[in-house]
């Protein structure tokens, strides 16, 4: 049996932790600073299940959610963009993704980390789409939110017309109609962004239906839900990431089987 060398994975840790927030990382002097090198930068971080640019995008999303120090965001906004993972436009529609999911003032957070590190490195903001550049007709952009809803969750959503201002106003006029379709970060990317919020909210339908559109859409495997729940524990903690572990094999079970989220076997609920 060959065993693991303590000196060779704080080395890992080390190395990880500059490059992942451009810049070396303080001699650890206490069992958490200690964590972060040896654990989340040299065994989470190296693993191969997911790609950069999303752990990146799990990191941001967790971190705003969970209150991190400025310092925490300033780091993932400074590593995303030293080794490509992002771009600066990239962030900033992760962050108004963000804002959406888990509430504007956790979006502007990500938004004030971005803001801080164009300052430091000198760089020139970049040109951003308007939300909506061009006059709209109402009730062509509630149609195009709800089949936005059906193209992203993989079943129908809230009907047009249906008079409640969340569902009508909220759901379909805004983050269906407009957000969703903005080309500033492909789908895949979002769909991260959105599990990180859901996850959060502890809300048992968007949880499920979530996970279960995440994978059922081709977006993500189960694979790599799986390995979505180890980085989201990094900020969100055990026990909500033991939650969304359970969710992440039932809804993959349904999705296998060519199930609803909302279906049991044998009928529907």
């Amino acid at each position: 049996m060959s065993l693991c060398d303590p000196a060779a994975r704080s080395a890992l840790g080390s190395s990880l932790q500059a490059e992942l927030t451009g810049r070396d990382g303080a001699a650890p002097r206490s069992p958490v600073a200690e964590s972060w090198r040896d654990f989340i930068y040299a065994e989470i971080w190296s693993r191969p299940g997911l790609d950069r640019r999303a752990r990146f995008l799990i990191a941001l999303a967790s971190a705003a959610g969970a209150d991190a120090p400025a310092d925490r965001l300033d780091g993932y906004v400074r590593g995303a963009l030293a080794t490509g993972a992002l771009t600066q436009a990239e962030l900033r529609e992760a962050a108004l993704h963000v804002a959406v999911y888990s509430g504007w003032d956790k979006g502007g957070a990500i938004d004030a980390a971005i803001d801080r590190v164009e300052a430091e490195q000198g760089l020139a903001p970049v040109l951003l789409a308007p939300i909506r550049a061009e006059p709209w007709d109402a009730q062509q952009r509630m149609e195009q939110g709800f089949a936005e809803f059906r193209a992203v969750m993989t079943f129908d959503g809230p009907r047009v017309g249906n008079g409640l201002p969340y569902l009508q106003d909220g759901i379909l006029n805004f983050v269906f109609g407009e957000m969703w379709c903005r080309p500033g970060i492909d789908q895949r990317s979002r769909r991260f962004l959105t599990l990180v919020g859901v996850a959060d909210s502890a809300a048992t339908v968007p949880i499920a239906s979530h996970f279960h559109a995440a994978m059922a859409s081709g977006n993500c495997t189960a694979a790599e839900l799986n390995e979505f729940v180890l980085q989201y524990a990094v900020h969100a903690g055990w026990p909500k990431a033991s939650v969304i572990q359970g969710v992440v094999l039932e809804m993959a079970g349904k999705v296998a089987k060519g199930l609803a989220w909302n279906e049991k076997e044998g009928g529907k609920q």
